[in-house]
């Protein structure tokens, strides 16, 4: 008699288990091959359009793309968009000890805090009155597109990581700037330029301060989030043309093969930096044809060039700089940074404030009203200030760095227009009526995009990452039409 069993097939117990061993083996093989294969429809992925991980918006979005122009530096608020006549009143007398005792200075620290009175005349412009100093009179042209806020706070007195805290919401490095989280939120609307592009321009006078490029960073973001770098001046981006004796064609072939290779590495490793590496090498050749076509400036029209004020396109300067801004715009690029360097003014601000306000004041009005005849403004959210404020007080014959109070100003993208929201003290010294912080201006540009800032997250050392971090943060809803 046999001892096996068997199965009613006639297979018995030991042939059944010996042969679904290969298919329990089979199965397991499959799992472990299973992220390989994402891996590998990753790359695929990787190569396109990156579409963004909000699939579907939390709200219908305002604004589809963001410019911000950055006056890097800090601007003075009391010669720009916050009229103080008690200021001006009492201008090289002792500043109140009230308002200053215990509070933290950059450079005026344990010294004799002397007021110092605007040196400009201020009006009211446009069917609204919106207040604006006499150096800035293109912007005060566009009153009525403005919102001013006076009421902005911050948390950092220095440079650097003050404008780290404006982009990412944090002074820790490895942070994601706001552009990085607004391209990987919602993804681009181009194949063929990067998603979030950065312009860099600087004053003929002083008060120039450097500009890291953490400003810029995905931080622990994939690197293909990061801003990219787009030089003012000559060529837009180097060595953007084939060698000689390479033929596009040519350059395909190579472009295939490098991704063919990078993509069987993929299928084993799963690696963002590498998919990263494989979506550059095809934005790169795409580039190629879509750079040289979005600098050439030979079909604007003269009138638009004199209307931002550009004397040769592609000089270097920020009018130059703005007139491409709005290219990018048209062509589906999501963030766009335009930093001009020169707002820094302990002292000789009286030459040098005007100066590096002639230098941006046309060519940022420009923008707006260039952007409104084109019927992109009401979806194009634009954003004017920079890292933090200047002090009532006098430094010599400047000002020293203020986070109490400072303005800025929106335009398009779902702000309303022709308003001033939130007010300082009467000297200006500390923002006292809906006060907003650099984390609610956060929450505000996520929210006019179609974005709840309390619902966008990356999973970070174990906690949920966010641009307007663990604080409470509240989007301004009072200045969204």
């Amino acid at each position: 008699m046999d001892n096996r069993d068997t199965c009613g097939d006639g297979l018995n117990r030991r042939s059944f288990l010996y042969k679904s061993a290969f298919g329990m083996g089979g199965m397991a093989l499959a799992q472990l091959l299973a992220p390989a294969a994402r891996a590998d429809e990753k790359v695929v992925a990787a190569a396109g359009k990156w579409r963004g991980v909000i699939t579907q918006p939390h709200l219908p979005p305002k604004a589809k793309r963001i410019i911000h122009l950055c006056m890097a530096g800090g601007p003075s608020q009391f010669e720009s968009f916050d009229w103080k006549p008690e200021l001006k009143k009492r201008g090289g007398q002792p500043f109140p000890d009230s308002l200053t005792q215990g509070q933290q200075l950059a450079q005026l620290q344990n010294t004799k805090l002397i007021a110092r009175a605007p040196f400009t005349e201020f009006q009211k412009y446009g069917k609204s009155g919106q207040e604006i100093s006499n150096l800035f009179p293109h912007i005060a042209s566009i009153a009525d597109e403005l919102c001013i806020v006076r009421s902005m706070v911050t948390e950092q007195i220095n440079h650097d990581p003050a404008q780290a805290f404006m982009n990412s919401g944090s002074i820790l490095k490895g942070r994601p700037s706001m552009g990085s989280w607004m391209l990987y939120g919602l993804g681009a609307e181009t194949e063929n330029l990067p998603g979030f592009i950065v312009l860099l321009s600087r004053t003929k006078g002083g008060g120039a301060q450097p500009i890291s490029a953490r400003q810029w960073s995905a931080g622990f973001l994939p690197s293909r989030f990061q801003g990219v770098i787009f030089q003012s001046k000559g060529e837009a981006v180097h060595y953007v043309g084939n060698p000689d004796g390479v033929c596009q064609s040519v350059q395909r072939l190579v472009v295939e093969e490098v991704n063919r290779l990078n993509g069987m590495h993929a299928a084993e490793h799963v690696d963002p930096e590498l998919q990263t590496r494989i979506a550059q090498y095809e934005m790169a050749f795409r580039m190629q044809t879509s750079v040289p076509e979005l600098t050439d400036f030979s079909k604007e029209p003269k009138a638009n060039l004199d209307m931002y004020g550009i004397k040769e396109p592609g000089d270097g300067s920020f009018a130059s700089n703005c007139l491409l801004a709005r290219r990018l715009s048209e062509r589906g690029v999501r963030f766009i940074q335009l930093y001009h360097r020169g707002w820094d003014h302990h002292g000789n601000i009286e030459k040098d404030m005007p100066t590096v306000a002639k230098e941006t004041d046309q060519a940022c009005a420009a923008l707006v009203k260039d952007l409104k005849q084109r019927g992109m403004l009401e979806d194009t959210l634009i954003l004017w200030g920079g890292e933090f404020g200047r002090t009532p007080m006098g430094q010599g014959s400047g000002r020293d760095h203020h986070i109490n109070s400072f303005s800025l100003w929106m335009a398009g993208g779902g702000v309303k227009s022709g308003i001033t929201y939130g007010a300082t003290d009467e000297l200006g010294y500390r923002s006292v009526e809906n006060v907003v912080s650099m984390h609610d201006l956060h929450a505000t540009m996520l929210q006019l995009c179609g974005i709840y800032h309390d619902r966008f997250s990356v999973k970070f050392q174990g906690l949920d990452a966010r641009l307007t971090g663990v604080e409470h943060s509240k989007p301004v809803k009072d200045i969204i039409a």
